[in-house]
């Protein structure tokens, strides 16, 4: 009997963890699916040059690897950072 409530927490634990794994990956798709559709607004407005735009990049492109290793907080926040710089760089500064 002991086992077996070990074994059901255990995978009631197992369940949640990939749970909260899965909890940021829309986020982490649509932050990512719209940062590169500003960076590309961005750079046919000609700001491809600046820092910030280059920040943004660095920071599109790590979301990027985050998503694809499942990483989806890190993601998200990586992206909304990306799309705060591409404004800037937008601004002009």
């Amino acid at each position: 009997m002991r086992l077996h409530i070990v074994c059901v927490s255990l995978l009631a634990v197992l369940m949640v963890g990939c749970a909260a794994k899965t909890n940021h990956r829309s986020g982490c798709a649509q932050q990512l699916d719209a940062a590169w559709a500003e960076l590309d607004l961005a750079k046919a407005e000609g700001f491809a040059g600046t820092v910030s735009y280059s920040k943004a990049l660095t920071l599109i492109t790590g979301a990027k690897t985050q998503q694809q290793f499942e990483g989806y907080k890190g993601c998200t926040r990586k992206a909304e950072k990306a799309r705060f710089y591409i404004r800037e760089s937008r601004a002009g500064r």
